[in-house]
């Protein structure tokens, strides 16, 4: 190639490397769609409103969260997936994102072939409450009855492969307990379905049933994290109450449209970790039961990997199946 081409050549890379660049520093130009896949009222939809918020305040442009709940998270999300990759159009993902690539491999879309990773939120633990009238206050109660009557009761999930399902899944099989999975299309229908004794139990967020537990909606059996809940001190740990080295979590974070330009996606991931960095913002989150998480796009894209990993081995080892 001679002299003058590939000066040429050098000279378009560098108009383009600066086009872009220029591109990512007046982004966002127009409102920016954050779509969340679960029904309102969930932990998706409360942090999604809240990072929505802060990132309006601190890029200067609308942020929109659409909720599309359904079939396990696969309608929404698709519906991202299918999106122009310019940055305006997010997704609102968790730990049910990276289940489902092995618990529903027959969807429109791959996770990591599909998206990028962009930034972490938080993560979680859960919490298995009763409704008030189950004869059952206590771990140790509920095995004795499940056990002597397999299949009479029953758990409420938010759907197929979401972390509720998958936390009721790996109690049957750690348990060794038999209960009927009845999912939802949210959590919010699951959650008004246990507090009115349609449904015997559910895991849920500590971050959104604490309330319930403590207005006495609900009965808290076990929490679900390596430690007791500072949210909820006086119940213990599913290990603790019976099910050794039990352990799960719900965790929060954005993607985008594979094909989102990188300098784009960089000063998104810079805006959310300043946010979840926030002195304040640590302190409200721990006050809710959540813990922040900041991770580069790069370190975040390993994260779910790992966790792809992790649940297909469980998922694969226990038999676990969609309903």
């Amino acid at each position: 190639m001679g002299f003058r081409k590939t000066f040429l050549l050098a000279l378009g890379l560098a108009a383009t490397a600066l086009a872009t660049s220029a591109a990512a520093q007046a982004y966002p130009g127009k409102p920016v769609k954050i779509i969340v896949p679960f029904a309102a009222g969930g932990p998706a939809d409360n942090y999604a409103r809240f990072i929505a918020q802060r990132l309006q305040d601190a890029l200067g442009q609308s942020f929109v969260v659409d909720n599309r709940p359904g079939a396990g998270s696969i309608i929404g999300t698709d519906i991202v997936a299918k999106a122009a990759p310019d940055g305006y159009t997010l997704l609102m993902m968790s730990n049910t994102h990276t289940v489902n690539e092995t618990l529903i491999p027959a969807k429109p879309f791959q996770l990591m072939r599909d998206f990028v990773a962009v930034a972490p939120v938080n993560y979680s633990d859960l919490v298995l409450v009763a409704n008030p009238a189950l004869p059952a206050s206590t771990l140790k109660d509920l095995l004795q009855q499940a056990k002597a009557r397999p299949g009479k009761f029953n758990y409420a999930s938010s759907g197929p492969g979401t972390p509720y399902h998958m936390a009721g899944e790996l109690f049957k099989s750690m348990a060794g307990v038999y209960l009927v999975h009845i999912p939802y299309r949210g959590s919010s229908g699951a959650r008004t379905d246990v507090i009115g004794g349609q449904v015997d139990v559910m895991f849920d967020a500590v971050t959104t049933m604490a309330e319930q537990i403590k207005a006495g909606k609900v009965k808290a059996i076990a929490t679900t994290g390596r430690t007791r809940s500072d949210v909820l001190p006086d119940v213990p740990t599913m290990n603790e109450a019976g099910v050794p080295g039990y352990e799960a979590t719900i965790w929060l974070g954005l993607m985008a449209p594979r094909g989102t330009p990188k300098a784009v996606v960089d000063r998104l991931n810079e805006a959310v970790s300043k946010i979840a960095s926030q002195p304040e913002v640590k302190q409200l989150w721990v006050k809710q039961g959540a813990v922040p998480l900041v991770m580069t796009p790069e370190v975040f894209d390993k994260y779910m990997r790992d966790d792809i990993a992790k649940w297909s081995r469980v998922i694969k080892t226990a038999g676990i199946k969609v309903d």
